[in-house]
């Protein structure tokens, strides 16, 4: 029995493999900073009532 390679995975050169990793590097760096900003901004948000639907009291 042969191991051969999938027609639709071309063999990758070292180069090309550095720049997969390097966007998968990215796109992980990305989808975290996303998550990130988005937690940010629903913390500054915040509630805009109290639990029985009253808005909060400035003191």
């Amino acid at each position: 029995m042969t191991m051969r390679r999938k027609a639709d995975q071309p063999a990758k050169s070292g180069a090309a493999r550095q720049a997969g990793d390097r966007e998968a590097r990215l796109k992980a760096a990305l989808k975290a900073n996303l998550a990130r900003r988005k937690a940010q901004a629903r913390k500054r948000a915040g509630p805009a009532t109290d639990n029985d639907g009253a808005e909060p009291q400035q003191d």
